[in-house]
C-alpha cells in the first residue's frame, strides 16, 4: 500500500538572527544556547589523610539536578585536572554552583572543601573575546571557613560557539561515563587526499625458472596493501614475456602501503613459483600533477629463495620494464557520481578557485523512532554526520530524547555549485561501553547546491525515509537551515561553462568496471582512516554516507533507471504530439499563427535566429518563475519506493545476493 504520510519539504521559521549580528558571530543559521562552562584546571596543598598521610583528589560540580565528576588521582596534593563542564543554562533548576573536593581514601569519599558560585554573577563570555584566565580560589568547609588547599578554575556563562564546546563534558550526557563521553562530542574529519596508483607492466626479460626444460608461463600480481590485481599470462612464453597490460590502485596520503610486484610463474593448476620481486613504496613513485605522463623504465628484480627453513633474498640479472606513478589529473570518485560533492582533481596544480562558502546549521530532529530500549522506556542517542568535499562534521550526541537538539553550525569551501551535501542521522550505540557495537542508521537528506539561491537562507524540515524489508518507513524530520554565499556571480557562472570533471577524465576515461572496483577501494580506505580517529568515524556509518551499496542492482533500481530514460524521451513525444495538432488543425488559432510565423520566416530569413534565441530567452525566463520554492527530496513516485512489490524487497534486502554481486564488482 502507498504509504499515506506527508513526504514534503516544509519550511520552518527558527528563532535565527539570519546573519544580522556582528561579522564575527559564528552562530547566524542556529538558535543560541547559553552554557554554564566551569574549566577545571589544577588544585595545590590539598590536605591529607591524617590516618594513612594520602589523599586521592576528585571533585564533583553539583547544581540541584546535575552532577559532574572529574577524574580521581592517586596519592597526590597538587593534581592536574584540564577538564571542561558545560551546563545547558535554560535546564537546570537551582541557582547555585557547587565544587566539592573529596578524597577517595576517606569513607564515603569524604569532602576536603568546596567552592559555591551564584549563577548571576558569572561574567558572560562573547564569541569573538580570548579565552577566559583561569584564577586561584581558596577552598572552604561547609561553615564557611578555609579548610586548606587551593583550587584554579575558570567558569563563564558562553554559547555553543565557544572554543570549549567542543571538548567539554555536557550535562545532557550525564549518564554517560567513562571514555564513552567522547563518543557524545563533536568533531571535524577529514579524509585522506586519495590518488590513483597506475602501474603499466611492459615486459621482463632473462627470467629464470627452477625448471629449465619448461617455457614458464608467467603473470604478474600487484599487491597494494589489501587489494591484489593480477595480469594475465603472457601470450610470450619464456624467459622474455610481455603483457603491456595496466593495473590502478586507490591511495590515500599520508602513504603508508608498499606496492609489491611478483612476477609468478604458473606450474599447474594451483601451484605458483615466484620467479622475482620489486617493492616501492609509495612515496618513492613519481606525481603525475599534469596532463603530462611519467615516462617508464627498467627496474632491477629480486628472488626469494629458501635455504632450508630460512629465506633468502637473491639479486640476478633478471629485469621489468614498467611506468608506476601517483595519478593526479583524475578525480578520484568515493560517492555516486550523481551524488558527489567533490569533483576536483587530486593534483593541487589542477585545483579550481573558490568560488563560495556552504554554510549549513542542524538544529534538531522531530519524532524520531524507537531506536533502543534504556531503564523502561523507548529512546534513541542521536547524532547528526555531514559530509561535503573532504571535510565530515559530526554533532554531539543528544543523550536518550526522541526530540533532539544540537543548533550547531559548519562551514564548507565551494569550489562547484554541481555538487550535493549528504546529512545522516544516527543513534549512538556506543555509550555504554564494549566493543563492536555497531550504530543504527535513522535517516539520510542530500541537498543539491544548484537548486539553492546564492544568498538566501533556506530554513526547512525535511523528512527521514529509510526502505526496510516490510517497505519505506518514515523515520522521523531533520531540521536544517542550509545558505550558500557566492564571492563572484560572474566566477559562479563561468563554472557552468567548465565541464565537471577534470578534463583528462574526458580524453582518458575509466571504465564503468574500473570506476567501480576503485570506488570501492577508496570506500575501504576512508573507512579505516577515520575508524583510526579519536573518537572513530565509525565504518558503518561511513559506508552508509559514501552509499556504498549504489553499485548493487535490483529489479526496482532498474525500473527507476527505465523510467528516468523514458521521461528524456518523452520531450521529443510531446514535441511531434504539438507538431500533428499543428498539422491536423486541432487548434486552429495555433495552427494559423504557426503558418502566419512561417510565412514571415520565408519572407525574412534574417529573423529566424533571432526568433529561436528570443524564444528560448522566453523559455528560460518562464521557467525560471516557475522553479520550485524548496530544496528538491526524494521522489518516492520516481523512485518506486511508495509500491515496492514484496519481491522488489525481498531482492533487495537478500544478504546473498548483495554479497555474490560485491564479490562479482571485487
Amino acid at each position: 500500500m502507498p504509504l499515506k504520510e506527508d513526504l514534503s519539504v516544509k519550511q520552518i521559521k527558527p528563532n535565527i538572527d539570519g546573519g544580522k549580528a556582528a561579522a564575527n558571530n559564528k552562530l547566524t543559521l542556529v538558535e543560541q544556547v547559553q552554557f554554564l562552562y566551569v574549566k577545571i584546571v589544577r588544585a595545590s596543598n590539598l590536605p591529607v589523610n591524617k590516618v594513612s598521610g594520602t589523599c586521592d583528589p576528585f571533585l564533583e560540580l553539583k547544581i540541584e539536578n546535575y552532577k559532574g565528576v572529574t577524574k580521581c588521582f592517586q596519592n597526590t596534593t597538587n593534581p592536574v585536572w584540564n577538564q571542561v563542564f558545560a551546563f545547558t543554562i535554560s535546564r537546570l533548576q537551582g541557582r547555585t554552583l557547587e565544587i566539592l573536593v573529596r578524597d577517595k581514601a576517606l569513607l564515603n569519599d569524604e569532602i576536603i572543601g568546596l567552592i559555591s558560585f551564584g549563577i548571576g554573577d558569572v561574567p558572560i563570555r562573547l564569541p569573538w573575546d580570548s579565552p577566559l584566565a583561569p584564577q586561584w580560589y581558596r577552598l572552604e568547609d561547609r561553615n564557611g571557613y578555609l579548610s586548606g588547599g587551593d583550587l584554579m578554575l575558570a567558569i563563564w556563562i558562553g554559547n555553543q560557539a565557544d572554543d570549549a564546546f567542543s571538548i567539554a563534558w555536557h550535562s545532557d550526557a550525564a549518564n554517560v561515563r567513562g571514555e564513552c563521553v567522547a563518543n557524545t562530542r563533536k568533531k571535524v574529519y577529514y579524509s585522506p587526499r586519495l590518488w590513483y596508483v597506475r602501474v603499466k607492466v611492459i615486459e621482463a626479460q632473462d627470467l629464470i625458472s627452477s625448471d629449465r626444460t619448461r617455457k614458464p608461463k608467467v603473470y604478474v600480481k600487484a599487491t597494494l596493501g589489501n587489494v591484489v590485481l593480477r595480469t594475465k599470462v603472457s601470450s610470450t612464453k619464456g624467459a622474455n614475456p610481455s603483457w603491456n597490460e595496466e593495473m590502478m590502485f586507490v591511495a590515500g596520503e599520508p602513504f603508508e602501503d608498499i606496492l609489491v610486484l611478483n612476477l609468478e610463474d604458473r606450474i599447474g593448476d594451483n601451484k605458483e613459483e615466484c620467479l622475482g620481486r620489486y617493492m616501492i613504496p609509495l612515496h618513492k613513485l613519481d606525481k603525475r600533477l599534469l596532463p603530462v605522463a611519467p615516462g617508464d623504465k627498467w627496474v632491477n628484480l629480486e628472488r626469494i629463495v629458501m635455504v632450508g627453513d630460512d629465506k633468502k633474498e637473491v639479486k640476478f640479472a633478471s629485469k621489468l620494464h614498467l611506468t608506476a606513478f601517483l595519478d593526479g589529473v583524475y578525480h578520484v570518485f568515493d560517492e555516486p557520481a550523481h551524488y558527489s560533492s567533490d569533483l576536483k582533481a587530486t593534483s593541487p596544480e589542477l585545483k579550481p578557485g573558490v568560488i563560495g562558502v556552504l554554510e549549513l546549521g542542524i538544529l534538531k530532529a522531530e519524532g524520531l523512532v524507537p531506536m533502543k530500549f534504556m531503564d523502561g522506556n523507548e529512546t534513541a542517542d542521536a547524532y547528526c554526520v555531514a559530509k561535503y568535499g573532504s571535510k565530515w562534521a559530526r554533532t554531539s550526541t543528544s543523550v536518550g530524547t526522541l526530540a533532539p537538539k544540537w543548533n550547531e553550525q559548519y562551514k564548507w569551501e565551494v569550489y562547484d555549485p554541481c555538487t550535493v551535501i549528504t546529512v545522516g542521522v544516527f543513534d549512538n550505540c556506543n555509550l555504554q561501553g564494549g566493543e563492536g557495537t555497531r550504530d543504527s542508521v535513522i535517516g539520510k537528506v542530500r541537498i543539491r547546491l544548484s537548486t539553492l539561491e546564492t544568498d538566501k537562507i533556506y530554513a526547512h524540515s525535511y523528512p527521514l525515509l529509510a526502505l526496510r524489508p516490510n517497505g519505506l518507513k518514515r523515520m522521523g524530520e531533520l531540521h536544517l537551515v542550509v545558505r550558500f554565499s557566492c564571492i563572484s556571480m560572474v566566477n559562479l557562472l563561468h563554472t557552468y561553462t567548465q565541464p565537471l570533471l577534470p578534463r583528462t577524465q574526458y580524453l582518458s576515461p575509466l571504465s564503468v568496471y574500473q570506476l567501480n572496483n576503485l570506488r570501492h577501494q577508496a570506500a575501504y580506505l576512508i573507512c579505516s582512516r577515520l575508524s583510526r580517529a579519536d573518537p572513530p568515524l565509525r565504518k558503518e556509518v561511513v559506508e552508509y554516507m559514501l552509499d556504498t551499496k549504489a553499485r548493487m542492482w535490483s529489479m526496482r533500481r532498474g525500473k527507476v533507471n527505465v523510467e528516468r530514460v523514458m521521461a528524456c524521451l518523452s520531450v521529443f513525444v510531446a514535441v511531434w504530439n504539438w507538431f500533428d495538432g499543428v498539422r491536423q488543425w486541432k487548434n486552429s488559432a495555433t495552427t494559423v499563427s504557426i503558418w502566419l510565423l512561417f510565412i514571415l520566416l520565408i519572407i525574412f530569413p534574417e529573423a529566424i535566429l533571432p526568433k529561436c534565441f528570443f524564444c528560448l530567452a522566453f523559455i528560460g525566463v518562464r521557467n525560471y518563475w516557475k522553479r520550485p520554492k524548496h530544496p528538491p527530496t526524494i521522489d518516492t513516485k520516481l523512485s518506486h519506493i511508495e509500491d515496492a512489490s514484496r519481491d522488489d524487497l525481498d531482492e533487495e534486502f537478500d544478504t546473498f545476493h548483495l554479497q555474490s554481486q560485491a564479490k562479482l564488482l571485487e
